[in-house]
């Protein structure tokens, strides 16, 4: 079970969108070398002002580039790394990996899944009614998110668009994903 690298993103400031890049280098524990959200505690702003000591469990943050597919069926022109994203997948079922699974990113880079995004409002900001979009209803009536999943990195190493994602899923029970 595996898929590609679609595209990799990185930017040094808070800004919602990101620059692709011909590549990014993961390093072990922070995340995404010069990304403004590497580090070992939270360095997401919001996350900061309510308690800047918690764990980063947010340092690389992927989307699967089917959702640029299914949102544009929707009307929206979105394209990789304008939802903030460092890493776009192809043929990866990310929102569908229970917690835990390892992501072997290219040659080197490994990536434990940690948890859902909780998208913010500014997505809407990015593209007006976008927020529907990727926070939809699941059969039960709970919300289901879909704006991708955050990771923490294991092992680093360089990773480009074109690198295999190989997909190595925890022990059982699989517990599915939550938002943090």
């Amino acid at each position: 079970m595996g898929g590609s690298v679609a595209a990799v993103s990185s930017k040094g400031t808070y800004s919602f969108s990101k620059p692709n890049r011909e590549s990014i280098t993961l390093l072990a524990g922070l995340g995404v070398e010069g990304d403004v959200h590497a580090g070992v505690t939270v360095r997401h702003r919001f996350r900061m002002r309510k308690d800047a000591s918690q764990p980063n469990l947010r340092q690389v943050h992927l989307i699967h580039e089917e959702l640029f597919d299914e949102v544009r069926s929707a009307g929206f022109e979105v394209s990789a790394g304008q939802l903030g994203e460092n890493v776009t997948t192809r043929g990866v079922d990310l929102l569908g990996l229970p917690a835990g699974t390892l992501l072997r990113l290219g040659d080197e880079a490994v990536v434990e899944v940690t948890g859902l995004r909780n998208p913010c409002a500014q997505i809407d900001t990015f593209r007006k009614g976008l927020m529907k979009e990727v926070v939809g209803r699941g059969e039960d009536g709970r919300p289901r998110f879909r704006a991708g999943i955050m990771s923490v990195v294991v092992v680093g190493g360089p990773v480009r668009p074109g690198d295999p994602v190989e997909v190595e899923l925890p022990a059982g029970p699989h517990l599915p994903l939550e938002i943090v």
